[in-house]
């Protein structure tokens, strides 16, 4: 019989110094880094979608959006990851440990496209963590084998409610943002009933 390794846990300093250097992004948590999953073509068309829409509709307001390329840090649970989206009201602050200044702790509002790989995280453990940040007052959720979106939106002390669009005739509110989200737009060219992982 052999002997087990002692699993190697990581600084988040050694994190961001790996991924500095990594082609494919990870998660880190807990002094475990995660491989993330890749997407699909419907993923990454939802997002184009998604992005050009908030980018047109926060046009000439204080809230900027971002794509997955921009980390975020969940300062009270140490968690970091790459959601598919954010928007920042405020000036970008940065986590003290990343010294490269590439790794965000203030988001208003994250978005991430569910798969079939990944749903059961992104409404779990993924959205456990992200209702953790003092700054976040949304959460959303994009369906990609449906015209479905969900926002979960802060209300007072710890209090998150659901609101939900359904069908491309549809509109989901953001209202931290001012905005509405037409679903025909988020899922423009998509076609509907293929597998999506």
């Amino acid at each position: 019989m052999g002997i087990a390794k002692a699993k190697i846990k990581h600084t988040v300093e050694q994190y961001y110094d790996l991924e500095e250097n990594e082609v494919y992004k990870s998660e880190f948590h807990d002094g475990d880094i995660f491989a993330m999953a890749g997407g699909s073509p419907e993923h990454s068309l939802i997002v184009t979608n998604l992005l050009g829409e908030l980018r047109q509709r926060l046009k000439g307001k204080t809230c900027t959006p971002y794509d997955s390329n921009l980390r975020i840090k969940i300062p009270a649970t140490g968690f970091v990851t790459y959601p598919d989206a954010a928007v920042f009201c405020k000036k970008l602050e940065f986590d003290p440990k990343d010294k490269r200044q590439q790794t965000a702790i203030n988001p208003t509002i994250v978005f991430e496209v569910l798969s079939k790989s990944t749903e059961s995280y992104d409404r779990g453990k993924k959205a456990e963590n992200y209702r953790q940040l003092e700054s976040l007052k949304a959460y959303v959720l994009v369906s990609q084998t449906s015209p479905h979106i969900e926002i979960y939106e802060r209300h007072g002390d710890g209090f998150w409610f659901l609101t939900e669009a359904k069908g491309l005739d549809q509109e989901l509110a953001i209202k931290s943002l001012g905005i509405q989200l037409p679903l025909a737009e988020v899922y423009d060219r998509m076609k509907f009933g293929r597998k999506n992982s």
